[in-house]
């Protein structure tokens, strides 16, 4: 699965905007500004309309213009519960809810849509430092320790992924949450424990009682906050940080060490911009 291909999809792709949806009483939309500012026209009357949140543009500004051009021309409805809409596939989509699907827009509140395009790096956040999702997310632990452990655990095309499983050794990534989701019910059901979940792989057979459930353990927020919580116990009952983070992995000497030498070489490359 191609990186690009996730970060980069074109709108007419990703949600099948229809071409054909029957024309709605209101206004159109005449130009996209911004993935927070657009204009809408109906006859000659033209008036800027806002989205709440804020504009996903590490990779610049062509890129977004670029997936945007379809929506030229999109008739706009306003309802009570999803504010603007458009048509996609036939049905009324929230405007503000496909930007932030698609990465181009981060609500105030990062939900589950926003979770998953910042850190499979859709749309904007494909350009976007491996640091930022932490930046995002953490409460307690520096972001680029969160970080580098991340690529330590989970790395795919050189990111963080968020749908990851290790089972007994073995790394599997999945395109979605729901697929990962799947993988973990049919390992439960299996009586299998051994294995780690999410951005930060914490196995599941001695932190499982940390998550409110298997779904709830591939939520990058709640993954993080449970690494962290491991990160701080282990600092607490070592008062090193090294050790901390080398016993995240292990607390056998050699298999630690490890870890925390692969985890310098990734924190050192974060240092370097790379």
């Amino acid at each position: 699965m191609a990186r690009r291909a996730l970060a980069f999809m074109s709108l007419a792709l990703a949600i099948a905007v229809s071409a054909h949806a029957a024309a709605a009483p209101g206004p159109s939309i005449t130009q996209v500004i911004s993935p927070v500012s657009l204009v809408l026209g109906s006859g000659s009357a033209r008036e800027v309309a806002t989205l709440d949140g804020k504009p996903v543009l590490y990779c610049g500004l062509t890129p977004f213009e670029t997936w945007a051009a379809p929506l030229l021309g999109q008739p706009v409805r306003s309802t009570p519960d999803a504010g603007m809409t458009v048509s996609v596939d036939g049905r009324d989509e929230s405007l503000a809810g496909l930007m932030v699907r698609s990465g181009w827009l981060q609500p105030a509140e990062l939900d589950d849509d926003a979770l998953a395009a910042m850190t499979e790096g859709r749309g904007g956040w494909a350009c976007a430092s491996v640091v930022t999702p932490f930046e995002l997310l953490h409460t307690s632990v520096d972001p680029k320790v969160l970080a580098g452990i991340a690529l330590n655990e989970s790395a795919y095309n050189g990111r963080a992924w968020p749908w990851t499983l290790n089972v007994a050794g073995r790394g599997f990534f999945f395109r979605t949450r729901e697929d990962a989701y799947g993988a973990m019910r049919a390992l439960i059901a299996a009586g299998r424990s051994d294995f780690d979940v999410g951005i930060l792989q914490i196995n599941w057979r001695y932190h499982h009682q940390r998550f409110a459930s298997p779904w709830d353990a591939l939520s990058p927020a709640t993954n993080v906050r449970v690494a962290e919580s491991i990160l701080n116990e282990n600092y607490q009952s070592t008062r090193s940080v090294a050790k901390a983070i080398a016993y995240y992995h292990s607390a056998n000497p050699a298999p630690g060490s490890a870890y925390l030498a692969r985890f310098v070489r990734h924190l050192n490359q974060i240092n370097a911009g790379l």
